[in-house]
């Protein structure tokens, strides 16, 4: 019964996860567009309001005219709507799925025991301090260089820095699966962080001292555009870290932290060129096609990388029957889907069992390879040859 709450849990929350998640990167990736996009006003009236830029668009059937005022407009309107919750919303939803999904089973998702032996309780704290730590230092990065000239340079190699080194640290620290995810946990803390520490605060600095008739300190503007640019050239990357879990040839490579960090910087590259591209359109900058081109060679590089060697293909048996597939699940699977556990309400001890569920088990243990979890039980190449075959000639079919 647990397990069946646990699955129903992780559906529900993925669910609203991803649309808040949606909601959140849409409205971002709008803004850094519109930025991008906005031409100096024509009319002298918009001018006169202190009007910094505008844009003609059309959509859904009608023609929309979206103004900026740098600092702050003549008045605030009646209604003035914040963009908050939807970054709040994906962090929580974020958070509980990474609690039920990793942090409630840490023994068997998250603590890989051939790379750190250590207890349950140990592994969850140092996960944990991941999303803390890094958004400390990249914080005081931030706030010590982000003003100096050069800044964004400096801290944009100061920030890659660091996140190698999380995702070095993550992958010799625990599973394939769970190091990539916290990875991608760890920035978009940083992301949601952003907009709660800095975005909104000083926002509601503007709108407080617009309100009560005070100047305004346009710093407060330039903090919160700085921390939302970052946080745009961050969702790629964490995007990639999110989706990664579904395809083990990723998180299950020896090198894993570098296929990490290399399809992280990808996404950062090609993020850049859509960021760039909008001004393109205008004359304000170069092309930026050769940050799509570096960011398409480094996943082209990555595929070819890590390709499985023809050589080291397993030949299947010439021929597998039941009995010989039941001596691999009776030592490698029964241990989570047996008589005492059925992990995901899956019990492989009978041939009915088998035979029901005979797709998934292809297809987790010679497909996708998710299974056994972080091969806990020793699973060897010649055992997924043999029920790969089994499966193939019809498993328990007459």
């Amino acid at each position: 019964m647990e397990s069946y709450i646990l699955d129903w849990a992780n559906l529900l929350l993925r669910w609203v996860h991803v649309l808040t998640a949606i909601a959140w990167i849409g409205s971002s990736f709008y803004f850094v567009f519109l930025d991008s996009s906005l031409t100096p006003p024509v009319d002298e009236d918009l001018k006169k309001q202190g009007v910094s830029g505008e844009l003609w668009a059309v959509h859904g059937g009608g023609f929309y005219h979206p103004v900026k005022f740098a600092v702050q407009p003549p008045s605030l309107p009646a209604h003035l709507h914040w963009f908050y919750w939807e970054s709040y919303s994906t962090w929580l939803t974020g958070f509980a799925l990474f609690a039920v999904s990793y942090i409630w089973s840490a023994s068997t998702y998250l603590i890989d025991k051939s790379l750190m032996n250590w207890a349950p309780g140990a592994a969850i704290s140092v996960a944990l301090s991941f999303l803390v730590v890094f958004w400390v230092l990249y914080d005081a990065i931030c706030q010590h260089l982000g003003q100096r000239k050069n800044g964004d340079a400096i801290v944009g190699a100061l920030v890659l820095l660091l996140v190698c080194l999380a995702s070095w640290l993550a992958c010799h620290w625990f599973a394939g699966r769970a190091a990539f995810l916290l990875v991608g946990a760890m920035i978009a803390t940083a992301m949601s962080a952003n907009v709660f520490f800095w975005i909104i605060p000083g926002q509601r600095t503007v709108v407080a001292a617009i309100k009560a008739g005070q100047p305004v300190d346009a710093i407060h503007g330039i903090r919160g555009k700085q921390r939302s640019v970052h946080n745009t050239y961050f969702t790629l990357p964490v995007l990639f870290a999110m989706l990664s879990n579904h395809y083990s040839f990723t998180w299950s490579h020896p090198q894993n932290w570098l296929v990490l960090i290399l399809m992280m910087f990808a996404g950062a590259a090609i993020r850049q060129f859509f960021v760039m591209r909008h001004g393109y359109k205008l004359g304000r900058n170069a092309h930026p096609w050769p940050y799509a081109l570096a960011g398409v060679l480094v996943i082209v590089g990555v595929i070819v990388w890590l390709r499985p060697p023809v050589s080291s293909a397993v030949p299947a048996p010439a021929s597998a029957s039941y009995t010989d597939v039941q001596k691999v699940l009776e030592q490698r699977c029964y241990m989570c889907h047996g008589p005492q556990v059925q992990m995901k309400n899956v019990r492989l001890d009978s041939a009915a069992g088998v035979k029901q569920n005979a797709q998934a088990v292809y297809q987790q243990a010679v497909v996708a390879r998710l299974m056994p979890m972080n091969n806990a039980t020793g699973i060897t190449e010649q055992e997924r040859a043999l029920i790969g075959q089994w499966f193939r000639a019809g498993a328990l079919t007459p």
